[in-house]
């Protein structure tokens, strides 16, 4: 979700419209299968991908195993060129298994992989040297959770923090240079999907956990628990970053799930307003829902892009029109990104959709098609893959190829 994590691109001089015929591509280079996205920096992007010997199918719920291998990766950000690369064996046990789930975490000199079956890497960001890697499966005698790794590790400050799973080890912190283990905390019945997240509150820093089982934070500097909320998934579904927002933290999940806290301001503490309230908030499945002025914007599991207030939850409308017109489509996905005023959209359907959005409704700018969806989720094709915006340029992938596209004015 970019440097600070909120989804906000803060770039100038970007396109306010496209151009007859769409934007310019800038390069294509040929990638495999893969939901990560790629992250750009340092002249480079980096990225994974998946290549199996044997075809799960789609939803692959009985979690039959295939046998495989996943390669991290680096392109030059100029050409597409691959500068680097290393490859693994990895049997594949998870639902909708066509590739790794996570974004690649850049650092200084440094770039963090994790794959869908917790494989662990930290490379050299020029040379691609392997610095240090992990089996989180074989390390914390687990097994991935249903959906695989699909968790963004944090990095803060020496330490890379990720979801792992096990006993007493649902996060682990290792040391970000070595990959010695800092410390270990928590249990879940599986991992989830929650990237770990930290805010400040009640005059410390704590680090969230939304957990299958609770929401809980803990002292990102030793792991103790500071607090913890009871919170049942459905079927283990919970996927977004909690969104703080003055002293209320919002999280939710699939199946009508939801919970918004109180967070105390003279201690960590936390308290409900309200949890699994229907017809309020929403629930969100492959989207990071967007907070701007106390409204949050969303993709619902049911296709609707919500907006709701904080702490009321009221949904203030509704509307299908970022995705497929007026029609709603299951669990229906667009990355939603702001720059300056207004906001980007990439849906599955591979389009690019310039729109505003207000607590009045949605507004349409523009849209052009960037890239053909390639993936398969409920009878339809599907680009499940959220795009990285640097240097006035989008950089998306789909499960044949990586393309940069000029956005500049």
């Amino acid at each position: 979700m970019g440097p600070k994590r909120d989804n906000v691109w803060r770039e100038t001089g970007v396109l306010d419209k496209f151009p007859a015929g769409g934007p310019k591509v800038l390069w294509r280079s040929p990638v495999k299968g893969g939901y990560a996205g790629p992250a750009v920096a340092a002249g480079r992007a980096f990225c994974l991908e998946y290549v199996g010997k044997t075809d799960l199918g789609e939803g692959n719920f009985d979690r039959k195993a295939s046998d495989g291998t996943e390669t991290v990766f680096c392109l030059d950000e100029q050409s597409g060129k691959r500068l680097w690369e290393h490859s693994y064996p990895v049997k594949y046990t998870i639902s909708y298994p066509g590739g790794p789930r996570c974004t690649p975490t850049v650092d200084g000199n440094k770039v963090y992989f994790l794959g869908a079956e917790g494989n662990l890497l930290c490379c050299e960001v020029e040379s691609g040297k392997i610095v240090w890697q992990k089996d989180l499966k074989a390390d914390y005698h687990t097994k991935a959770a249903l959906w695989g790794y699909a968790a963004h590790p944090l990095v803060d400050g020496k330490k890379l923090i990720t979801l792992a799973g096990g006993e007493g080890s649902h996060v682990v912190a290792f040391d970000k240079e070595t990959g010695n283990e800092l410390w270990k905390s928590q249990t879940s019945s599986e991992q989830g999907y929650c990237p770990p997240t930290i805010i400040e509150a009640g005059g410390v820093r704590q680090l969230v956990l939304l957990r299958p089982n609770a929401v809980t934070a803990i002292d990102p500097e030793d792991g103790h628990r500071l607090w913890s909320v009871p919170y049942q998934a459905t079927n283990g579904a919970i996927i977004m970053s909690p969104i703080k927002i003055g002293d209320y933290l919002y999280g939710a999940g699939y199946s009508d799930k939801s919970i918004l806290l109180k967070l105390a301001t003279d201690k960590p503490a936390a308290e409900v307003v309200w949890q699994d309230k229907r017809n309020h908030g929403l629930s969100p499945i492959n989207v990071q829902p967007f907070q701007d002025d106390g409204v949050i914007y969303g993709f619902d599991q049911s296709g609707q892009m919500f907006a709701f207030e904080i702490p009321s939850g009221k949904r203030l409308w509704s509307t299908t029109n970022p995705i497929d017109g007026d029609k709603p489509v299951n669990s229906g996905t667009a990355f939603i990104i702001k720059q300056g005023d207004r906001f980007f959209f990439f849906n599955e359907k591979g389009d690019l959709v310039i729109g505003k959005l207000s607590r009045a409704g949605y507004e349409e700018t523009d849209r052009t098609k960037v890239i053909a969806p390639s993936s398969t989720a409920f009878g339809r094709k599907v680009v499940w893959c959220a795009p990285a915006f640097a240097n006035k340029h989008m950089y998306v992938r789909n499960d044949k190829e990586m393309i940069c596209v000029d956005l500049s004015k």
